[in-house]
């Protein structure tokens, strides 16, 4: 029943039943060719010419590119899990301890729980106690800022052509606008980037310090269960390297046995580094639990559908494989294998569930910058050193211009979230259970602990118990009434414009209590529902 089911993600709506919210051959990418461009990460002259270098094309270069992040990034500061997350590191800071079972729902209260993104949640929840939601703003947009510097290291290393890399860091930074705003998993991103940084160096080098490796996934499971797709990449760059081959656009060399033996410790210490984590085995299968037990999850949340190559995002894909298309035909190269394991995976993740795309763009960036070597180099004969100080200051006061302001993102939150519901609530305590919409669940609960929801963004623990599909089949109005009797529900708060709320609005047995442009309480007219639930 097309548009009865809003996006798990913020603004977004979907078509039901989804709901929205690298020294051997063989790793990653193929080693750089020589060439005469000079990027910011090259250490600098010196003498009289330092200036010139400061502030040269390159530089103007990065601060645009650094400008497109900031206008994806900015003011993207009501993330529906945002609330939840602040909720469970308010717990930590105040008990010392970890929640191991649910407090926040009259659904499944006591249900054994695992927040298994504790760690990331920390630095949203300092910067929210210091700056409020400029503080959460500010974290994800240095985070996403740091993570496409990363990438742009990547690619310019890898072609050698600054121009070419700024162009296919910015097409990286198109497709993951997916995963923009304040969410644990960019911390993961982080991490991957520091990961393939290590790995490329490895290989063109010859050495690293892959020591570093072992500890970053050791933060990494403490901070976002996508440690699991970095684990993977590792392990296909490890494994690519232990053979010898030469097969058409293929062309693979082995490690040596000294780098073989040094990648293997690393990777073997990282594994182990898994399981120093709060949780220990728990924790480090999780991602598997996610992928074979919560189906309605998968099959729900609009993040994991498939790309959409009538969107804008999936237009993007295509334009990608047009190039590389091209590019293959008029300038042929040879590929590691390796770094075709690792791109045809990358693909097919980003393909296949849209909220990889910001993975598809981190790990294609560099090899896609290779196609993109034949853009002109910088000529550094030709810079402007006045002309470049001028952009770059106006970038910068730009920049701080257009900074979000407390009532900006106030009123982007106000704009989505029932905040004038909850006062109501606060000033007319509901008298039994209220049916929540999924993404007000947290924002709830956060706002007023005494409110305790239906549902909220912790799909697991209401995908175990059944409360997800009831859900669902409320939305789809697939015997409403029974469900609502199961849960013994009182109040519904629904946004004003969702088709289950047309219907309750409707419906003979219910009133409207409260309403205003965002959302509507409606109130059971029978003194008890006649249905039974006891919470998981």
């Amino acid at each position: 029943m097309p548009g009865m089911v809003s996006s798990l993600q913020t603004g977004d709506r979907i078509e039901r039943p989804m709901i929205s919210r690298s020294g051997a051959a063989g790793t990653a990418l193929p080693s750089p060719p020589d060439t005469a461009d000079d990027g910011p990460f090259i250490p600098q002259t010196k003498g009289p010419g330092r200036y010139a270098s400061a502030v040269s094309f390159l530089v103007v270069l990065t601060f645009a590119f650094l400008a497109l992040v900031f206008i994806l990034a900015r003011g993207k500061i009501a993330d529906p899990d945002m609330w939840w997350h602040l909720h469970n590191a308010d717990y930590l800071i105040h008990h010392h301890s970890l929640p191991n079972s649910d407090t926040y729902s009259f659904t499944v209260p006591g249900h054994p729980w695992m927040n298994h993104e504790w760690l990331a949640e920390l630095p949203y929840y300092f910067a929210w106690r210091a700056f409020g939601l400029s503080g959460i703003d500010a974290v994800a947009i240095i985070l996403i800022s740091l993570i496409f510097l990363g990438v742009l290291y990547l690619s310019y290393r890898e072609c050698g052509n600054y121009k070419a890399a700024v162009l296919a860091s910015s097409y990286a930074v198109f497709i993951g606008t997916v995963s923009f705003g304040p969410r644990t998993i960019l911390f993961g991103y982080v991490c991957l980037v520091a990961l393939l940084i290590i790995l490329q160096r490895f290989r063109q080098e010859g050495h690293a310090a892959l020591w570093l490796i072992p500890p970053l996934f050791c933060l990494w499971v403490n901070l976002h269960g996508s440690w699991f797709i970095g684990m993977i990449i590792f392990s296909i760059i490890v494994a690519g390297g232990t053979v010898r081959l030469n097969w058409g656009m293929i062309d693979s060399e082995p490690w040596t046995a000294s780098q073989r033996k040094n990648l293997l410790f690393a990777w073997g210490a990282s594994v182990a580094a898994l399981f120093v984590n709060p949780f220990g085995a728990r924790l480090v299968f999780y991602p598997l639990d996610l992928a074979f037990r919560q189906k309605v999850n998968i099959e729900h949340v609009h993040e994991w559908v498939s790309v959409d190559f009538h969107d804008a995002r999936g237009k993007f894909v295509i334009v990608l494989l047009i190039i590389v298309l091209i590019s293959s035909i008029l300038r042929p190269r040879r590929w590691t294998l390796s770094e075709l394991a690792v791109s045809v995976f990358v693909l097919y993740s980003g393909l296949t569930y849209v909220r990889f795309l910001f993975l598809l763009g981190i790990v294609i960036a560099p090899a896609l910058a290779k196609f993109l070597d034949f853009i002109p180099p910088y000529r550094r004969e030709l810079d402007t050193p006045a002309f470049n100080t001028f952009v770059i200051f106006l970038i910068i006061a730009a920049i701080a211009y257009y900074w979000p302001r407390p009532a900006q993102l106030q009123r982007s939150v106000d704009g989505q979230y029932p905040r004038e519901a909850v006062a109501y609530l606060q000033a007319h305590p509901p008298k039994g259970p209220i049916v929540n919409y999924y993404l007000w669940g947290g924002f709830l609960n956060w706002k007023d602990p005494n409110l305790k929801v239906f549902i909220d963004g912790r799909a697991d623990i209401f995908e175990y118990s059944g409360v997800f599909q009831d859900y669902l089949s409320l939305l789809g109005l697939d015997a409403p009434e029974r469900i609502l009797d199961k849960y013994k529900a009182r109040y519904v708060l629904f946004p004003r414009h969702e088709p289950f709320t047309y219907f309750m609005e409707h419906d003979p047995k219910w009133k409207t209590v409260y309403s205003d442009q965002i959302s509507v309480l409606l109130e059971r007219i029978e003194n008890e529902p006649t249905g039974k639930h006891t919470g998981s």
